[in-house]
């Protein structure tokens, strides 16, 4: 193998939201992470929402009032009803 051509492996520390800390080696060095294996739902088995910028408010503030409107079984079906014709329309042409 040639010499020197290796990066530099140093011991670094990786630092979780939760608190926990991990010493291990890395060539990027010490760094930090919003979920590790303590915290992760998966390992856990608990439920943890996780809102990135109120990315899930601003989907049910956006969704909340198409559902009111479409909450009526009528205003269902008459939608329905309208995407069939347009369909058809659009097959015959």
């Amino acid at each position: 193998m040639r010499p020197d051509i290796h990066p530099l492996y140093p011991a670094s520390r990786i630092t979780c939201a939760c608190g926990n800390v991990i010493e291990t080696a890395s060539t990027r060095g010490s760094f930090h992470v919003e979920v590790c294996g303590n915290c992760h739902p998966f390992y856990t088995g608990k439920y943890k929402l996780m809102d990135t910028a109120g990315r899930v408010e601003r989907f049910r503030k956006k969704y909340e009032a198409k559902g009111a409107a479409n909450a009526s079984p009528e205003a269902a079906a008459e939608a329905s009803k309208k995407s069939a014709k347009a369909s058809k329309a659009k097959a015959k042409a």
